[in-house]
């Protein structure tokens, strides 16, 4: 049984990132060292997830979700730590990727350093109704092949040290920063338009119950119907961004070194995160990894 990396998450209902989140971890780590928080108990998660570490949770909505939540994730990377030399944490549609010019994930992992936290580049995977009309229920890459830069999703989401994680994920205490070359984050929120919706309905709905506004709530503004804007409109957008000559992100990680600072008197530590400004074209060496 190997021990080098664990990965963690909570889900709630989202069964196609789920299905994605298996694919990759289940196959790279073995669905013995998934660690799967089911929020709300639901049936399907529990039986998608079979042969995981399964925690069935309460699901009451509830105004402080995200900070429950970071509570509850913080406390279960700490204990992981004492048994994996990695614990790789996150929400259910962020996937850390090593490059296959690299080699696999497992094997890179078991080569780090230990009492690190590494931070992969984040990129946005989108779908382009215009360019992409094939299906993504069993392979995501390949039939979405356009990224765009995600600063936001650049997170420090791969854990061997004892640290604090901000609600969200985006940021630790660990004063040092490693951004290995060949290591990403996939965010999948936007890798297809039919799924997108669904999932914004059923956060719309959790919300709702809730019957607060955004400024309220400790969730993230996108959870709330205000906030959501035209769902065509954010994937028409994404045909304007211009594109990219080269799949190579040097300057950006540069860019996060040279931005590294305290973020204010929180105790945690950042990097500036500039809007994406073009979309680039994923290397077919990655098709078929989730």
């Amino acid at each position: 049984m190997q021990t080098v990396a664990a990965a963690v998450t909570m889900v709630r209902d989202d069964a196609f990132f789920l299905k994605a989140w298996l694919r990759h971890y289940g196959r790279m780590l073995g669905r013995e060292n998934c660690y799967i928080i089911n929020h709300g108990r639901g049936a399907e998660v529990t039986k998608l997830a079979e042969g995981c570490n399964v925690i069935g949770i309460p699901g009451d909505p509830h105004a402080n979700f995200d900070m429950k939540r970071w509570r509850l994730l913080n406390g279960q990377v700490a204990g992981l730590r004492s048994y994996y030399r990695h614990v790789i944490v996150g929400d259910v549609d962020e996937l850390v990727v090593l490059d296959p010019a690299a080699g696999n994930l497992l094997d890179f992992l078991a080569q780090q350093p230990l009492r690190r936290v590494l931070t992969p580049l984040g990129l946005e995977l989108i779908h382009r109704p215009d360019r992409e009309t094939a299906a993504v229920e069993d392979s995501i890459l390949g039939p979405r092949r356009h990224l765009r830069h995600a600063p936001h999703y650049s997170k420090p989401c791969v854990v061997s040290l004892g640290t604090k994680i901000a609600r969200g994920g985006h940021f630790t205490q660990a004063s040092k920063l490693f951004t290995p070359e060949p290591l990403y984050l996939f965010h999948l929120k936007y890798c297809d338009f039919a799924h997108y919706v669904g999932a914004m309905d059923r956060r719309n709905k959790v919300t709702e119950e809730l019957g607060v506004g955004v400024k309220q709530a400790a969730i993230g503004r996108h959870w709330f119907a205000e906030a959501r804007g035209d769902d065509r409109a954010v994937f028409d957008a994404f045909a304007a961004l211009p594109q990219a000559e080269a799949f190579d992100f040097a300057r950006v990680r540069r860019r996060m070194h040279r931005s590294w600072a305290p973020r204010g008197e929180t105790g945690f530590w950042h990097f500036e995160r500039p809007e994406p400004d073009r979309q680039h074209i994923l290397p077919e060496r990655f098709y078929g990894l989730f």
